[in-house]
């Protein structure tokens, strides 16, 4: 369960997660006219953003923090560049892989909610009740949150 504060009411929901990642604990309320840098600093510091707008700008909003997930300062890219040469080939599979983790994490806090019957309460959001239906069995009436990765 997740819970957040939505015009001074707790709500929750399930969380639901293919991945078996935790639930975020703590959740702020996200629109269109979150910056998308102040976003990458949010999901960096482990908080989810529940995208309440529309749909089509949370998937441009999930585009903006891959683009600054793969973007390295020229500074920290030569430092990182220094460190894998001066690895052994483990140490550089070990890096690879936290670094993978890492934009995991970042990418997965951006995230929406699911109502019972498997609509999604957002402007412009697709109709996925058949495809979670198929995915995830009858719809159970909860409401629930997933990342929109």
């Amino acid at each position: 369960m997740i819970e957040w504060n939505e015009q001074g009411e707790v709500r929750q929901a399930h969380w639901r997660s293919e991945s078996g990642a935790p639930a975020p604990r703590r959740v702020e309320l996200a629109k269109d006219t979150l910056s998308a840098d102040s976003a990458y600093r949010l999901a960096c510091a482990g908080t989810a953003m529940l995208w309440r707008s529309d749909f089509q700008n949370a998937r441009l909003m999930l585009q903006a923090l891959q683009r600054r997930t793969e973007a390295k300062p020229p500074k920290a890219a030569a430092r990182a560049a220094a460190k894998i040469a001066a690895s052994t080939p483990e140490e550089v599979f070990h890096l690879h892989r936290q670094a993978q983790s890492q934009r995991s994490r970042t990418l997965s806090a951006l995230v929406i909610q699911v109502e019972g019957d498997y609509s999604i309460p957002l402007r412009r959001a697709p109709d996925w009740k058949e495809a979670l239906t198929e995915a995830w069995g009858p719809a159970t009436g909860a409401a629930q949150v997933v990342s929109l990765r």
